[in-house]
């Protein structure tokens, strides 16, 4: 065979651009004894290519079944679902217990001292609330003085 045309190949081949039939090309000529000097370092490895295609494997590798997945995976999906569907039925009817039990009372006191005791409350709160928003106005008017100093208008 010719070496430009082993070389052209060689080159192919490292492009990866090579067809079978010139890689066997390349195999036959790396295993003859005649082999170009400046190439003699590309005999080990078609060398071994073929020392590597001859070895077969004799480990057998266990095949599992897909099908015992799928089962396990469906049943862990309902048992999910039911549970779901559990907890939401427990804590609904919890929360309509509760709202029957808030719609009977209405906020009424049979007692009026009571009722003035929890409405004096709820006025106290709402009195606090509204002391905090003036004491923040004054704040923005001592803002409004200090700034109409600055820029005089």
């Amino acid at each position: 065979m010719e070496l430009n045309k082993i070389e052209d190949i060689l080159e192919k081949y490292f492009q990866g651009e090579t067809s079978i039939a010139e890689e066997n090309q390349l195999k036959e000529y790396f295993s003859s004894s005649n082999v170009a000097q400046h190439l003699e370092q590309y005999k080990p490895m078609f060398g071994y290519f073929s020392l590597a295609k001859e070895q077969k494997s004799t480990y057998e590798i266990p095949l599992q079944s897909k099908k015992r997945n799928v089962a396990w995976l469906s049943i862990a999906a309902s048992a999910v679902v039911l549970l779901g569907i559990g907890t939401y039925f427990f804590v609904s009817e919890k929360n309509d217990t509760t709202a029957v039990a808030s719609q009977t009372e209405l906020g009424t006191y049979d007692d009026p001292e009571e009722a003035l005791k929890a409405t004096q409350k709820a006025l106290a709160l709402l009195s606090n609330n509204v002391n905090v928003g003036i004491e923040s106005v004054q704040y923005i008017k001592e803002y409004e003085q200090s700034k109409n100093r600055i820029f005089k208008q």
